[in-house]
């Protein structure tokens, strides 16, 4: 499909979201975050958050949604999509994100790190509202670039894996430290 004349180019920082139309691109960049890209076929109709955490946690009143959280960023794309008339199932969600930005690290290894719990929820949150994944790039090491163009529902991500010799927060040890 070819892009149309006047794109509205939106860039998305961490915790931010946006849902547009058919004149829409969105772009973001991603280390242990994710991104989620909901995009109607018919209606040309879709959007992307970029969160940063698979939840707030505990039971703390908030006056509003935070879209650094997945389980509300997913909130806050449900009621847009809600507003357009239309439902989960008739979307096409695709998942990216959730790299390990520090790989040499032996304590960031394990399934309690923040990039493993980030891809997790995705997955999780796409099953239990009835989205159609039909795509994903998830974990592995390093960043990745994500552009959106919702007039024809593709994805381009661009992935740079890490190489760097890390130092662990936990110990001050390079590259050699075991969960503690």
């Amino acid at each position: 499909m070819k892009k149309p004349e006047h794109v509205i180019e939106i860039f998305l920082q961490p915790g931010e979201w946006y849902f547009g139309d058919r004149d829409t691109r969105i772009r973001t960049i991603l280390g242990s975050c994710v991104s989620l890209t909901v995009w109607h076929p018919r209606l040309l109709i879709g959007g992307m958050c970029h969160y940063m955490l698979p939840t707030r946690g505990g039971s703390v009143s908030v006056p509003a949604l935070d879209g650094r959280y997945a389980d509300e960023a997913m909130a806050l794309l449900l009621r847009e999509i809600r507003a357009a008339g239309t439902r989960p199932e008739e979307y096409q969600l695709k998942m990216f994100g959730g790299g390990n930005m520090f790989p040499n690290l032996k304590c960031l290894k394990d399934r309690a790190h923040v990039p493993y719990k980030n891809a997790e929820v995705a997955r999780k949150l796409a099953a239990l509202h009835g989205f159609r994944v039909s795509g994903e790039h998830l974990g592995g090491a390093g960043h990745r670039n994500v552009i959106f163009d919702v007039w024809s529902g593709h994805v381009w991500l661009k992935h740079h894996p890490s190489q760097r010799q890390d130092q662990c927060e936990v110990c001050d040890q390079r590259a050699t430290c075991e969960a503690r």
